[in-house]
């Protein structure tokens, strides 16, 4: 587990600015990228359109600086609007799809998925990658149930024509465990934006995705490609 070589990154960065110790996102979400982090969903969806629009705006700039990819949860519109690079969508979005019919074939979509079901649905209407879980029990995922486990996590893995990053409950102590069932990364809220310092606790997790990479892969620290296509977008 390191750069996944379908999409770009092993560390997928979500934002909830209710979790940032600061009350500045934007200046969480800076020293994460400044720590290497290369993928950011913008997902506050609780703001009305015009106030998600010029957040987007500003995380686009903010992203561009970096080289990250940002994506925008569910909103084609906003994501369109602001020049994203994707979408993420959930179980009640359009399909991807449809999405992807919007934003061209260049974006990338992610799908969040809950079992094996519907990942294999992501999947199949075009989806690049997808998050799985909740792996762990956290307190902001229980609205979708109890933790699905690690080994549902390795069973859907081992399917999964896309590549699958686990989330909900990912701290620094479990990134061996993901790696060891298969995920192309994890995605993460509160294990940095919730932290002290952002930056810090965003390269503590890269540096355990690269040591797992190069523990798997011979030392050269790139994940294989599970959609066997590489520079996919």
């Amino acid at each position: 587990m390191s750069e996944s070589v379908g999409v770009g990154f092993g560390l997928y960065l979500i934002t909830d600015r209710r979790q940032v110790r600061s009350g500045d996102l934007l200046g969480a979400v800076e020293r994460a990228l400044a720590a290497g982090v290369r993928a950011v969903q913008l997902r506050e969806k609780d703001l009305s359109g015009r106030e998600l629009y010029a957040l987007a705006v500003a995380m686009r700039r903010l992203a561009s600086r970096y080289g990250a990819k940002l994506l925008i949860n569910d909103r084609v519109d906003v994501a369109a609007a602001c020049g994203a690079d994707g979408v993420h969508l959930g179980a009640a979005s359009i399909p991807p799809s449809v999405a992807r019919r919007l934003l061209g074939p260049n974006a990338l979509i992610g799908c969040s998925t809950h079992g094996e079901a519907e990942l294999a649905a992501a999947a199949g209407d075009g989806a690049d990658f997808a998050t799985f879980g909740p792996v762990y029990a956290t307190p902001s995922k229980a609205a979708y149930g109890p933790p699905v486990g690690v080994p549902a996590l390795r069973r859907a893995c081992r399917a999964s024509r896309i590549p699958v990053y686990a989330l909900g409950g990912v701290v620094p102590g479990n990134v061996s465990e993901i790696a060891s069932a298969g995920a192309a990364g994890i995605a993460v809220i509160s294990s940095v934006l919730g932290a002290t310092d952002p930056g810090a606790a965003a390269a503590d997790l890269l540096a355990r995705i690269s040591h797992q990479g190069s523990s798997r892969d011979g030392g050269d620290g790139r994940a294989g490609d599970p959609q066997g296509k590489e520079g996919a977008s």
